[in-house]
């Protein structure tokens, strides 16, 4: 089995791990042009359990979220980058606007957050809790994102 992992099989991939008795870490994004803040963000969620399942909004979830001319890397090479990453366990894309429905089928013991959200503005935070698990918010690197990358390019 690859790192990348379908939709229908995840649940049962975390069952597995549960099973071993490991804590299973969850996140999502685009992470279209990784850069610095996106390792050091994968890393430090890596850091809060033994598995790290990331969700990555497919290409055209992106597209509603960042709008026309987004993403930059397709679906397919973003997960291929991500899987390239030793912090990064499996990757999971997801069709949706929200990873709600896809955490549901995770029920990671732990889900992380950029720090921009809080427990009340974080749409994935009732899914999570309902299922025992708790958010830890991590801090942006300051100065690095896509969308300056992209800026910077033009």
């Amino acid at each position: 089995m690859g790192k990348v992992i379908e939709q229908n099989k995840i649940e049962e991939l975390c069952n597995q791990i549960r099973k071993q008795k490991k804590t299973i870490v969850a996140t999502n994004g685009c992470f279209d042009i990784l850069h610095a803040g996106h390792v050091r963000y994968l890393k430090k969620s890596k850091d809060f359990g033994d598995v790290l399942i990331v969700g990555l909004n497919s290409d055209s979830s992106v597209k509603i979220l960042k709008g026309e001319g987004r993403p930059i890397n397709n679906e397919n090479d973003r997960a291929e980058v991500l899987c390239a990453l030793s912090s990064v366990d499996y990757v999971v894309i997801f069709n949706e606007k929200s990873p709600v429905d896809l955490l549901d089928k995770i029920k990671p013991n732990i889900y992380t957050k950029g720090a921009d959200y809080t427990l009340n503005t974080l749409p994935e935070a009732d899914v999570i809790l309902k299922n025992n698990g708790w958010v830890e918010f991590i801090d942006f690197v300051e100065g690095k994102s896509t969308t300056k990358i992209i800026d910077k390019m033009k």
